[in-house]
């Protein structure tokens, strides 16, 4: 009798091969809304593999019912919808997708930095709302990107991809990380290592790229963003919850920074009402860091490869407890 797996989000079935060969397949159909909390709850009780979004909370309440789970493969790079030590000690393999979403989520970062550098996005609305009569020197300005000074938080896999990118741009980048990497600065030539109070003091742009941890839940605060430029622009393509949405709000009121870039929210989606909405200097996307068709497709097949490794008794490429 073939295991059974649940998929927690509609996928394209070319996905599917690999572990409809060796698994009974079951997926959620609705492709816009997540899986009711009770629905998954009962598959995972019968499920040998479980495919997850980040919208999918993998609880020690849900591991603990789930007697004949063995793998739980995300549908991203972050894992914090999972309880990775409960799941280690239930013997359940956690996996991700590292690596194939690197440049296009470095893509979208850049573009996010640009879009609320240039004011993109209002821009294109004033155009759709018959605003525009005429050309003026200063109409919608923004501020430039090229020869600015960015400061990356996180110099991951990602951080690095965007500092690349901001080598075209002849931009000088600062960097804060939890250890130095002097591989990366002479790799990348202008490339420097700050304190977090430095980087926030010298960026004209900053980019959070760290992953949500108890050390950088809310990080981003009244105290950093008083200590950003007036006019630096802030913005956030990792997670939600590195970010104090109260003290973003009031900085962007009063004008503690020029304005924000945000792809995540601490609630997602973020209610249409949020104070932060309100704001013309503030772009913000529905998370979308990943989200080229070629890239989610490589995204899915990792994700089955997982948990198709697991069920065959063989090591996950990208397993995040493997060594646990």
């Amino acid at each position: 009798m073939k295991p059974y797996v649940y998929i927690t989000r509609k996928l394209p079935e070319e996905t599917l091969a690999e572990l409809k060969k060796i698994a009974k397949v079951e997926m959620w159909q609705e492709e816009d809304k997540p899986v009711p909390r009770q629905i998954l709850m009962e598959k995972a009780k019968k499920a040998a593999g479980l495919l997850t979004m980040l919208s999918d909370k993998v609880d020690e309440e849900l591991l603990l019912q789930a007697r004949q789970l063995k793998v739980v493969a995300n549908l991203a790079v972050g894992f914090d919808n999972i309880d990775v030590d409960a799941a280690s000690k239930c013997g359940v393999t956690v996996c991700n997708t590292p690596d194939v979403l690197t440049d296009t989520t470095a893509d979208l970062a850049f573009a996010l930095l640009m879009a609320a550098g240039r004011r993109i996005t209002e821009a294109a609305e004033y155009v759709k709302d018959g605003k525009w009569n005429s050309w003026s020197p200063l109409l919608l300005a923004g501020t430039d990107i090229h020869h600015k000074t960015l400061g990356i938080v996180g110099m991951g896999r990602i951080g690095e991809a965007v500092a690349k990118r901001a080598a075209g741009f002849e931009m000088d980048v600062l960097y804060h990380n939890r250890r130095r990497k002097p591989e990366a600065e002479e790799k990348h030539g202008r490339l420097f290592y700050r304190t977090f109070e430095e980087l926030l003091k010298e960026s004209d742009y900053i980019v959070c790229l760290t992953p949500l941890t108890p050390d950088t839940k809310g990080l981003f605060n009244e105290k950093a963003f008083k200590m950003m430029k007036d006019t630096a622009l802030f913005i956030n393509v990792s997670r939600g919850g590195v970010v104090d949405e109260t003290a973003l709000d009031k900085a962007l009121k009063q004008g503690w920074i020029r304005g924000a870039g945000l792809d995540v929210f601490r609630e997602e989606p973020i209610p249409s009402d949020h104070p932060l909405l309100r704001h013309a200097n503030l772009t913000a996307l529905p998370h979308i860091g990943s989200a080229s068709i070629e890239t989610r497709l490589m995204m899915a097949r990792l994700a089955v490869t997982n948990i198709a490794h697991v069920l065959q008794g063989l090591k996950a490429p990208a397993a995040v407890n493997a060594d646990e």
